[in-house]
């Protein structure tokens, strides 16, 4: 079929006003002019009308599992006293309410835009029943801890792996979470690493997430070192180094690997992350939760690192008014635009689609309008002009026209 639109956005090339997406498939075969289209019969001439049609958003980190804990959680004074409360409030939920908050975490997306989502699962049980219910294309990153179970690193990463092996699909994939350096062993992260690379899977971690945690690892102090200690931690691996340069000591960086939060930074450490081609994910409404200190996007990006954006939890987005907070990747481009008056709005876009497509290993394949990448489109209203397109997306609100992934309706248009 053929898309014609008000304006395509390819993202890798310049707009395009009365355009034209040629689709073969699931696949893009073009994309130009209007006027240079050519169709002939059997191909189906679809007139969005007034609409920028533009790659399907990638959010690069969610926890889709924790959807319905929106609003429930207020802001803590410190990171350990989220942790704790969050356990405390998985206790009472049960595999249907797992089930039913992944599933409208994944409608949430799906309305506002985001075709593809890198999501941690912490219920594996829930896999792969959940996937066959939603047309996005989810990476399920399997969460790995072990520390308060005491369980050998071995068999944990054995007990994925087999999970792994077990689940195909064509569109859905899955892959491996070490939770964060301080929850889980430096032996688990080094077996991960080697397994990953072997099996080239995709590896998704949370690290420098927050002070403590910095202070833990680089000072051996601090309320989650000691917190950590007293449940039997062995933290003999902290005082030599950040977070970041304990995963490179336990060659935990790399092309394959998503580096979540990054938000405490020691000499050096953007450094690391370039050189290894780690890939990190920023979450700017779950950044503003804690009230972390500010995101060095400036530093990470001038040291060549390839940064992402994503929602993170609706556990750790907060709650305006009465209204409950939703899945959303635009406004998880507003608030980056908001925080950080440094960064231009096409550059926020890259985050959420060509950067994202490049740190899930699908560089060229999503996250742009391109010939041969994968036909994952999104329309969303606009009646203004050419000029400040960029700017025209971020401030979109509400649920996108139209979204197309691998070449079918995930949502159809109205007219």
């Amino acid at each position: 079929m053929i898309l014609r639109a008000k304006i395509i956005l390819p993202v890798t090339a310049p707009p395009i006003e009365d355009g034209a997406v040629l689709i073969d498939g699931h696949k893009i075969r073009a994309v130009t002019a209007w006027k240079d289209v050519r169709p002939h019969l059997r191909e189906k001439v679809r007139d969005l009308g007034e609409v920028i049609l533009l790659p399907g958003l990638v959010n690069a980190h969610c926890h889709l599992d924790y959807t319905d804990m929106a609003g429930e959680l207020p802001p803590p004074k410190a990171f350990t006293d989220w942790i704790a409360a969050i356990t405390a409030h998985k206790t009472g939920w049960s595999y249907s309410d797992y089930a039913r908050s992944w599933l409208r975490g994944a409608h949430q997306l799906l309305k506002t835009g985001t075709t593809t989502v890198a999501d941690i699962e912490c219920m594996p049980d829930l896999l792969p029943e959940v996937w066959d219910a939603t047309p996005l294309r989810i990476f399920s990153f399997l969460e790995m801890t072990g520390i308060k179970a005491r369980r050998a690193p071995k068999d944990i990463l054995r007990e994925a792996v087999a999970t792994m092996d077990a689940l195909k699909h064509h569109r859905h994939r899955a892959a491996l979470s070490p939770h964060a350096p301080y929850s889980t062993l430096p032996e688990l992260l080094r077996l991960t690493a080697h397994t990953a690379e072997k099996r080239k899977w995709r590896v998704s971690i949370h690290v420098a997430e927050s002070v403590q945690e910095f202070e833990m690892f680089a000072h051996a102090r601090g309320a989650m070192h000691d917190w950590l200690k007293r449940n039997e931690r062995d933290n003999s691996d902290c005082s030599l180094g950040s977070p970041v340069a304990h995963l490179a000591r336990h060659e935990l960086l790399g092309e394959n690997v998503l580096a979540i939060h990054v938000n405490c930074l020691a000499r050096g450490d953007a450094t690391l992350l370039a050189k290894s081609k780690t890939h990190v994910v920023h979450c700017p409404r779950s950044h503003d939760y804690f009230r972390h200190p500010k995101f060095e996007r400036e530093r990470l990006a001038n040291a060549g690192v390839n940064l992402c954006l994503g929602t993170d939890s609706l556990a750790t987005t907060r709650k305006t008014g009465k209204q409950k907070p939703e899945l959303d990747m635009f406004a998880e481009m507003r608030a980056l635009a908001d925080g950080d008056p440094t960064v231009s709005p096409e550059e926020i876009l890259r985050m959420t689609t060509v950067n994202g497509a490049r740190a899930l290993g699908l560089a060229k394949k999503i996250g742009e309008l391109s010939a041969n990448a994968g036909a994952d489109l999104i329309a969303i209203p606009f009646s203004g002009k050419p000029a400040g397109i960029y700017a025209a997306v971020l401030a979109h609100s509400g649920h996108v026209a139209a979204s197309l992934i691998e070449g079918r309706w995930a949502i159809p248009p109205i007219s």
